[in-house]
């Protein structure tokens, strides 16, 4: 496994990160744990998950996974990275929410924070973050609720996820007032099939010294083999899904059919061609892989030590090509 420091930090993280949200949902407690086993076997110390990862009335679900796999021991909080995130409304009960249960008051964080902690079984989380911008709720606020939590060394760094750029910048120029750290990360959309985040929130991570931890690297699964796993079924995948939906748009189909033509002649799988080209790309930590049974890590291991040749990179270009640079993009 190879490591980067995350943004700006100190911190040494795995150029892999473990997502935790099949755990529960699909994955079943004693998978998980054998899951999270393998991900330490391997060099990965990187775990991202969300308090409200279970989802409906089982949100909290995935946190108390990753919790019993800590009380196990064997040095297992130790060695790991921990990310989670708060914004979510974690109502489960019947009826309408009650106010404060969700976004980013300094109430709702204060409270979310030591709803993790408690299911994570652990004293301090080590990367929290914003699941999602609050529009109602001032930086101000929010930084003065953060840094409460990190003098009581609840947490240690500060992350966004599916910010704007300009977002980024409000956050951390109204931290800098306050002399504290800011965001350290940001969590986005970015795989070859959508590169809009190059336009505005990857240079702002790149100027305020930001980590980018993609989500859906692999397009849903559409980068991962899927018109090659179609034929080897013998017929197009049922039902729905954001690949299927994708392949059955022609122009889309051709483009995915090229990129799997092309890895094949350079011999390589398509799932971890995708995961090595986020590798290659400006502040770019990890991405997040979420395996469902230990086995489907393998895959995402070998990425990591994969070198892709100019040749491919350029042939990659051409067929998903990026939008360009900010404000050329839409200037002009």
């Amino acid at each position: 496994m190879k490591y980067t420091q995350l943004g700006r930090t100190g911190l040494k993280v795995s150029r892999l990160v473990l997502g935790t949200m099949n755990f529960g949902p699909y994955t079943d407690e004693g998978d998980s744990h054998a899951i999270m086993d393998a991900a330490l076997d391997a060099g990965v110390n990187f775990f991202d998950t969300a308090n409200v990862y279970g989802w409906g009335e089982n949100k909290g679900r995935t946190e108390e996974i990753i919790g019993s796999w800590f009380a196990r021991g064997g040095g297992r909080r130790e060695k790991t990275v921990l990310a989670t995130k708060v914004y979510g409304s974690m109502h489960t009960g019947e009826g309408d929410p009650w106010p404060n249960e969700d976004r980013l008051s300094a109430l709702n964080i204060r409270r979310a924070v030591d709803a993790s902690l408690k299911r994570l079984n652990t004293d301090h989380i080590d990367l929290y973050q914003f699941h999602h911008v609050d529009r109602n709720t001032p930086w101000d606020e929010i930084w003065q609720a953060i840094d409460v939590l990190v003098q009581q060394g609840k947490i240690l760094y500060v992350g966004s996820s599916n910010h704007a750029g300009w977002h980024i910048a409000q956050a951390n120029e109204a931290a800098a007032r306050r002399g504290s750290l800011g965001l350290v990360s940001e969590q986005c959309l970015y795989n070859l099939t959508e590169r809009r985040a190059e336009m505005e929130v990857i240079p702002a991570a790149e100027a305020y010294g930001l980590g980018i931890i993609p989500w859906s690297p692999l397009g849903g699964g559409l980068l991962g083999g899927a018109i090659r796993k179609e034929n080897e079924r013998g017929e197009r995948r049922a039902g729905g899904g954001r690949a299927a939906e994708a392949l059955a748009d022609p122009e889309r189909r051709a483009r995915i059919q090229r990129y799997e033509d092309v890895v094949a002649e350079h011999g390589l799988e398509p799932g971890e061609v995708g995961l090595a080209w986020l590798l290659t790309r400006p502040a770019v930590t990890g991405p997040i892989v979420g395996p469902r049974v230990a086995g489907q890590l393998d895959s995402a291991v070998r990425a990591v030590d994969l070198e892709l040749g100019p040749e491919l990179l350029d042939a990659l270009e051409e067929i998903f090509p990026g939008p360009g640079p900010s404000p050329e993009a839409f200037a002009w």
